[in-house]
């Protein structure tokens, strides 16, 4: 990916990731993990916050080399942490990640097991980092690679650049539409869900979060001291035995492409049959988990006005919302959303 082409975006997403959503001080350090994609904009970070007084350390995650090694590399150790790397997590103040293809030679090449395998430090990660106090942001254009962009119909650049700019939106106005759009999706409100003539209604019922590309006090103290740029959705928790009647999904994205239109019945909470042109697709989907646990469980709005559809991350677009919890996440565009008669979005569009 050319730098002259991005480099500009680079530095100016790079000062706001660290002055206001990690709010980077004089003399902390800084710890930059990144992989194949995100190389030119990991060094635009370093720059940064070397500029800001701080101490920087870099870490690269080759990824033809991560696959190897989880091909080669004794099962028994493969997906540990070790020390070195509890000890950067430790000794780091702020932490900016830049990920991998989600769709690209991992994904194609390993197994299932392999890849469940190679992931299992996951939960002893973000342990660590909650121990250590570390406010820490996930940049996700690190996702996006030729095959992903193939997907999406367009070129790299202009999915990244697209992110990019996303992710200058204002911080503040997020996370006040954020505080808004949770506080209309109370423990135990009954939700409607129109998408066209098609109707769902289910329970409203576990945890809530904010994903709005701040990281203060409040959320280290909640261990929620990892959020995305860019920003930013609201998430709700399901009744998984609550959902009945019906919901259309419009372009949703899997590793397996970009699925039109899906049809979905719930009756008491299961996904009871579906209809989609992609037949073989969605089936394959649905086929990942046991036809008991294909429920839905999870519900997402998006906040992100300055977020385009078509761009890989639909979950943050302003007004959008996402379902999940059955063997993908699908995607509602221009539905309406009403929690026990509060009108959360109508039409795709945020309430005030």
């Amino acid at each position: 990916m050319p730098t002259d082409s991005l480099d500009s975006l680079y530095k100016e997403v790079a000062k706001k990731v660290l002055a206001e959503t990690l709010q980077v001080k004089k003399g902390e350090s800084v710890t930059v993990e990144t992989w194949d994609n995100g190389i030119h904009f990991a060094r635009r970070v370093v720059a940064e916050a070397r500029a800001m007084g701080c101490t920087a350390l870099t870490i690269y995650e080759d990824e033809a080399a991560y696959v190897e090694g989880v091909r080669r590399a004794p099962a028994d150790v493969v997906g540990l942490m070790g020390r070195n790397e509890y000890g950067v997590l430790s000794g780091t103040d702020a932490y900016v990640f830049i990920p991998g293809q989600a769709i690209g030679p991992y994904s194609r090449t390993l197994k299932p097991e392999e890849k469940a395998r190679s992931t299992r430090y996951n939960s002893s990660w973000y342990e660590a980092a909650e121990k250590s106090g570390l406010r820490g942001a996930r940049l996700s254009f690190g996702y996006v690679g030729e095959d992903m962009a193939e997907l999406l119909g367009k070129s790299v650049r202009e999915v990244v650049k697209a992110q990019l700019k996303a992710s200058l939106v204002d911080l503040r106005k997020i996370s006040d539409s954020a505080e808004r759009t949770a506080s209309k999706l109370p423990e135990g409100a009954d939700a409607e869900l129109t998408t066209g003539k098609a109707t769902l209604t289910f329970t409203l019922k576990g945890e809530v979060g904010i994903e709005d590309g701040l990281v203060d006090e409040r959320d280290k103290k909640g261990g929620n001291n990892m959020t995305y740029m860019p920003p930013g959705f609201v998430s709700k928790e399901v009744d998984p035995g609550s959902a009945n009647g019906s919901v259309v999904l419009t372009d949703t994205l899997t590793e397996h492409g970009v699925i039109p239109l899906i049809k979905l019945v719930f009756k008491d909470g299961k996904v009871e049959s579906w209809e989609s042109p992609s037949r073989a697709t969605v089936g394959r989907m649905l086929d990942s988990v046991s036809p008991d646990q294909r429920r839905l469980k999870l519900l997402l709005v998006g906040l992100n006005p300055e977020m385009p559809y078509g761009i890989g991350q639909d979950r943050f677009v302003g007004g959008s919302i996402t379902i999940g919890g059955f063997g993908f996440r699908g995607q509602v565009k221009s539905g309406s959303l009403n929690t026990s008669g509060t009108a959360v979005v109508v039409k795709g569009r945020l309430t005030p």
